[in-house]
């Protein structure tokens, strides 16, 4: 007799209608505060990053290079909370714990494929970096829209095709009754623990993906700033050594701002296992949460151009709306 949280398929494998989502375990009678800060989380991420496409769409002085590759990480970004938007606010605003099992992988399928698109973007950006500073005069017309277009294409084009394996290894695995995850959403390190099935193949690829992206793009960024940090120290002038250097003071900063997370959850994951579960759901969370909310905020303040166009269309538009209500 099927159980309602349990269909039978064809291959007398059972494979779970719905996940329950915990949310914050331990926590469970506090939802309705706890949404109070991710409300305001997700208020400052659409903000933050749509402005910055707004900006970089329709001011002719931002249409240059760093800043389309701005406004992808500013995309890839939103991209990662519209994922987990509906799960989150679900649970802590309204109590729904439960989604179907197509829409937990689609959602981890969504939403990893958006954070391994962050980490080309990043690695992007550190190459437009380089070239400004290596051939100021040519910076332009060697990273022309094209090629930023195409790189845009390669970066997306190789989260989805890296990601889907693991979303068709997921689906053929045989789930055993516990159907719990101990997320607001779904990871694919959380579903990974409720097969009955040989995981092996999963626990192969995952940590594949993650060596050939954020691996891969880690040390090619690494690479990218040694070389910048050579172009730099052969400039001449410590005025003009400064100055290079100051425009990397944005970039870096989203470096960290992205893998200070990272490498803090996989340390935690590696090691931690007798941490307190709360910990590690909310370093789960800052992982997702924080890059998305500080990077518009680093930028706004580093980046003289994004503040002053940030700063011209918000006084614009407050001018607009004063017209009208006069």
């Amino acid at each position: 007799m099927k159980s309602h949280h349990d269909i039978y398929n064809s291959s007398t494998e059972f494979t779970p209608a719905t996940f329950t989502l915990v949310g914050i375990p331990g926590l469970e009678a506090e939802h309705i505060w706890i949404s109070i800060p991710f409300c305001l989380m997700y208020t400052i991420i659409f903000l933050g990053n749509g402005i910055i496409l707004y900006i970089v769409r329709f001011d002719p002085a931002l249409h240059q290079p760093m800043y389309f590759f701005l406004a992808m990480l500013a995309f890839v970004e939103l991209g990662v909370s519209v994922s987990t938007l509906p799960t989150v606010l679900g649970i802590f605003l309204f109590g729904i714990n439960d989604i179907s099992f197509g829409g937990c992988l689609l959602q981890m399928f969504s939403m990893h494929s958006f954070t391994l698109m962050e980490s080309g973007v990043l690695l992007a950006m550190s190459v437009d970096r380089f070239v400004a500073i290596y051939s100021p005069l040519r910076y332009t017309t060697i990273l022309t829209i094209p090629r930023i277009s195409w790189m845009g294409v390669t970066i997306a084009s190789r989260s989805v095709v890296l990601m889907f394996p693991l979303l068709l290894l997921l689906k053929r695995l045989p789930f055993c009754s516990h159907n719990a995850l101990t997320h607001a959403y779904c990871l694919h390190s959380d579903l990974i623990k409720l097969p009955c099935g040989d995981t092996r193949p999963n626990s192969i690829f995952g940590p594949f993906v993650i060596s050939f992206t954020f691996g891969l793009d880690s040390l090619l960024t690494v690479i990218s700033y040694v070389l910048i940090l050579h172009t730099v120290l052969g400039i001449a002038s410590r005025a003009g050594r400064w100055r290079a250097l100051n425009t990397c003071a944005s970039h870096t900063s989203a470096l960290l701002v992205d893998y200070a997370p990272v490498v803090s959850l996989s340390l935690i994951h590696r090691f931690g296992h007798h941490l307190p579960l709360l910990l590690q759901t909310v370093m789960a969370k800052v992982y997702l949460f924080f890059p998305p909310v500080a990077n518009p905020i680093v930028y706004s303040i580093k980046t003289r151009e994004i503040r002053r166009s940030t700063v011209h269309t918000l006084s614009k538009k407050r001018g607009v709306v004063s017209q009208r209500i006069l």
